[in-house]
C-alpha cells in the first residue's frame, strides 16, 4: 500500500551539501565559511558512512550538514558517490546538493609550488600529471554537481564571499556592505557587484613626495580632493549607492561589494573607498573596507605614462 502521508515542510528537511573538487581549489576554505554560517562541517568523511550520520536530531529542525571529500577520502569512487546522491535525493526528509570547486591547472600548479604542499596524487609523477589525473578522475562529479565555482581568479577572500553569497540565508544584522579598492593593472576583482573607475582623477603617483604614500595618508587625500572632478563625481556615486543599497536589501541580498579602482590600487581608489565608507556610515550602514593592493609596491611600469 502506498504511503500517502505528506512530505515534511521544506524548512524541516535537513540540508546536506557534499563539497568536493580539485585539490588546491579551496575546499577547506569553503567548509570553514559554511561552518561560520552555522553548518555542521566535516572534512574527509568516509562517504559510505554518510547515511548512518543522517538521523533524528532531536527537537527542532536538524542543522545543515556539509561533508567535504576528495580523492584522499577513504573509499572514494565518483560513481558510488553519484549513486548515493541519487538515493538520498529520493528521501523526503532531506535537501541534498553538491558543490564542486574547480580551478585551472596553471593556477593549481602555482598554488602548490607556492605553498610547497604535495599533491595527493603526485607520488613519483610530475605535479602537472597529478593535476591532470585528478581532473579526469573527478570529471563525473563535476558534471553531476548542482553548483560549480571556478576559483582560478579568486583570492581567499573572494571565495569566502562567493560561499556566503550562495549559502547564507541572511547576513547577521542585515545586508553586509563591502567597500573595496583595487588596481586595474593587477586585475579586476571577480566578485564586485558595482565597480567605479577613478582613473579620471589626477594621479598622486607622479608627485615625488606622494609616490610612496597611499590613499590612507592625509597629503594624498588632500591632493585627490583638490581635483575639480572629485567632489561632484563622489557625490553622484554616493547618491547612487544610497538609492541602490536599500533596493538590494529589499531583494534579500546578503552581501554587496562596491569596488573602486585606479591604476595601481594604492592612491585614488584607496582614498575614495575610505571616504565612501565614511559617507555610508553616516547614512546608517556599517561597511567593511578591504584594500586589495595597498601593500603592492609603487611602480612606474604599473602606473603607465605620466600625463
Amino acid at each position: 500500500m502506498a504511503d500517502d502521508s505528506p512530505s515534511p515542510p521544506l524548512q524541516h528537511r535537513q540540508q546536506i551539501l557534499l563539497v568536493t573538487g580539485l585539490s588546491g581549489a579551496g575546499k577547506t576554505t569553503a567548509l570553514r565559511v559554511l561552518e561560520d554560517l552555522g553548518w555542521e562541517a566535516i572534512d574527509n568523511f568516509p562517504i559510505r558512512l554518510l547515511e548512518r550520520m543522517i538521523g533524528d536530531s532531536g527537537d527542532g529542525p536538524p542543522p545543515p550538514l556539509a561533508i567535504g571529500f576528495d580523492c584522499r577520502t577513504r573509499g572514494f569512487r565518483p560513481s558510488a558517490i553519484i549513486d548515493l546522491v541519487k538515493r538520498l535525493t529520493k528521501r523526503d526528509d532531506l535537501q541534498v546538493g553538491t558543490l564542486f570547486l574547480d580551478c585551472n591547472s596553471k593556477e593549481l600548479e602555482r598554488r602548490f609550488n607556492e605553498t610547497r604542499r604535495r599533491h595527493p596524487m603526485a607520488q613519483q609523477s610530475p605535479l602537472s600529471h597529478a593535476i591532470s589525473a585528478e581532473r579526469e578522475l573527478l570529471a563525473p562529479l563535476r558534471r553531476w554537481a548542482d553548483a560549480v565555482i571556478d576559483t582560478s581568479e579568486f583570492s581567499s577572500n573572494d571565495l569566502q564571499q562567493a560561499i556566503r553569497e550562495r549559502f547564507a540565508d541572511s547576513a547577521p544584522g542585515g545586508m553586509e556592505v563591502i567597500v573595496s579598492s583595487f588596481g586595474f593593472a593587477r586585475g579586476m576583482p571577480p566578485l564586485a557587484d558595482l565597480v567605479f573607475d577613478m582613473r579620471f582623477l589626477d594621479n598622486p603617483h607622479w608627485v615625488p613626495e606622494l609616490k610612496e604614500q597611499t590613499g590612507l595618508d592625509a597629503p594624498v587625500g588632500d591632493f585627490i580632493r583638490q581635483d575639480a572632478a572629485f567632489a561632484p563625481s563622489f557625490e553622484q556615486i554616493r547618491e547612487l549607492l544610497l538609492t541602490l543599497l536599500p533596493r538590494y536589501a529589499a531583494q534579500g541580498r546578503s552581501y554587496v561589494n562596491i569596488a573602486f579602482g585606479c591604476t595601481g590600487g594604492r592612491h585614488r581608489s584607496v582614498h575614495t573607498a575610505e571616504s565612501m565608507a565614511q559617507a555610508l556610515r553616516h547614512a546608517g550602514f556599517s561597511p567593511t573596507v578591504i584594500h586589495r593592493n595597498l601593500g603592492s609596491r609603487a611602480a612606474d611600469t604599473i602606473e603607465g605614462q605620466q600625463h
